[in-house]
């Protein structure tokens, strides 16, 4: 993790930067303990008010969540709690939930626990209802109101379509009861949908945060919240985030509910996921960072796009067994040679040699199928049979190597090339577009690991 969560609290052995989960620690509120945490060292306070259910200590062993708040903490002195009733707090009876106006004590006694007189706020969905209540009662402790897919309203009626009927929001909670923790991530974070274990580390984060019992009773509580009527008295600087596609807060939803507020900014991002964290994160963490700091963060230089090329001797094994040891390192030597000369003339760059195969990188596609096709030919001339894949995406920058889903692909694409055969993906075909080269379709093909289908081209003509 980044040195804010290792800064949280100190470590109990092992490495010295050994990442440790922050120290989690307790406040009285009316009779009630709230746990909390503090990460970071930043110049403001941030506090991160949670959606439907949270547990602080559990947070940092889903790695996507865990993520997104060590990059909250890198900007800010980010403060985390469970609302009373969830996660490691004081558990409530179902029948006694708490109210929106008993879960702002909560907020005032943990700001007051970590001595912070001001703090901008970030909430998410059923955690937004309670941070516009808290801004607009507190306005002199809050720097900023910051939400993302939040409603202001849980139960459908003619001036607010969007919620659920009655009868949905019925089936909706007594499907949660009988079947806690829900694993079926379409309906919340349909990007992750296929991701078991994903799955698995929700269930349990679900399950650690409430029972089946609570979280049935707090959505109930939650549909009745109506927050309307404060909208419009909020005095804060307010930034509203919702991503197009989410199916649990429409967007249309948070559009209006940023009109109601004076002066709120509303930005629609791409993406389908209602949970912050799922998805892309970056681009929703850049706007929150940007509104808080007035800056985004520098580009990941640690991140580049690039052409990968992969190449390998057809039948390489039958034919050592016919050459001989000896031999059979000649032909490698002289194969090698020719590989290289063609690299350096096509300005692309050996990233490692495995055996009889060849990776290696360009800063652009139109070189790299060049290189590839100069490649084939003149192995030819020793007696060589060689196969070819291409693909251009985003990699990751590892030391003097190269990494990722792009590398990957090219390596799944050379798997599927046939003898004398150059094969690129739909990507490179586009890109080097008006440059002279012909393909030939060889259709869509499933990259073993990789999603959707991939629609292949052999190089005709380069």
């Amino acid at each position: 993790m980044e040195a804010a969560r290792r800064n949280a609290a100190p470590a109990s052995g092992g490495a010295q930067n050994e990442p440790v989960t922050p120290e989690t620690r307790y406040t009285k509120s009316g009779p009630y303990n709230i746990a909390y945490q503090v990460v970071g060292e930043g110049p403001f306070d941030l506090l991160w008010i949670p959606g439907f259910v949270s547990n602080v200590e559990l947070a940092w062993d889903e790695p996507l969540l865990a993520r997104f708040l060590d990059r909250l903490a890198s900007f800010s002195r980010l403060i985390l709690f469970d609302k009373r009733g969830t996660g490691l707090s004081d558990r409530v009876a179902v029948t006694e939930l708490p109210t929106l106006e008993e879960r702002m004590d909560d907020v005032v006694s943990v700001l007051d626990a970590v001595g912070s007189q001001r703090a901008a706020l970030l909430s998410h969905s059923e955690g937004g209802n309670l941070a516009v209540l808290f801004a607009a009662t507190f306005p002199l402790r809050t720097i900023a109101l910051i939400t993302s897919g939040i409603f202001a309203k849980r139960v459908w009626s003619p001036d607010y379509p969007w919620a659920p009927t009655p009868e949905a929001r019925a089936r909706e909670i007594e499907d949660v009861e009988r079947n806690w923790p829900l694993r079926d991530m379409a309906h919340y974070a349909p990007s992750a949908a296929g991701d078991e274990a994903f799955g698995r580390r929700l269930a349990t984060y679900f399950r650690q945060s409430a029972s089946p019992g609570a979280a049935a009773a707090l959505l109930r509580m939650n549909t009745q919240i109506d927050i309307r009527a404060v909208l419009p008295t909020i005095r804060v600087p307010t930034l509203m985030l919702h991503r197009s596609g989410d199916r649990d807060a429409q967007a249309d939803e948070g559009r209006w509910i940023a009109a109601q507020i004076p002066g709120a900014r509303f930005v629609e991002l791409p993406g389908d996921d209602h949970l912050p964290w799922v998805g892309d994160q970056d681009r929703l963490l850049d706007e929150v960072q940007e509104f808080l700091t007035g800056t985004r963060p520098a580009p990941d230089a640690d991140r580049v796009l690039a052409t990968i090329l992969f190449t390998d001797i057809v039948g390489s094994t039958p034919l050592a067994v016919e050459l001989g040891d000896r031999r059979w390192r000649e032909l490698l030597d002289a194969h090698h040679a020719v590989v290289r000369r063609e690299l350096e003339r096509y300005r692309g760059r050996e990233i490692d040699t495995t055996g009889d195969g060849f990776f290696a990188s360009f800063d652009g596609p139109g070189r790299a199928v060049r290189a590839a096709c100069a490649i084939r030919t003149a192995l030819h001339d020793l007696g060589i049979t060689v196969r070819a894949g291409v693909h251009t995406g985003e990699c990751e920058i590892t030391g003097d190597g190269l990494a990722g889903i792009a590398v990957h692909a090219a390596a799944r694409v050379l798997a599927l090339a046939g003898p004398d055969e150059v094969l690129v993906t739909r990507t490179v075909v586009d890109l080097v577009s008006g440059a002279g080269m012909t393909f030939d379709p060889r259709g869509s093909h499933s990259l073993r690991g990789l999603p959707g289908e991939w629609p292949l081209f052999a190089v005709d003509a380069c």
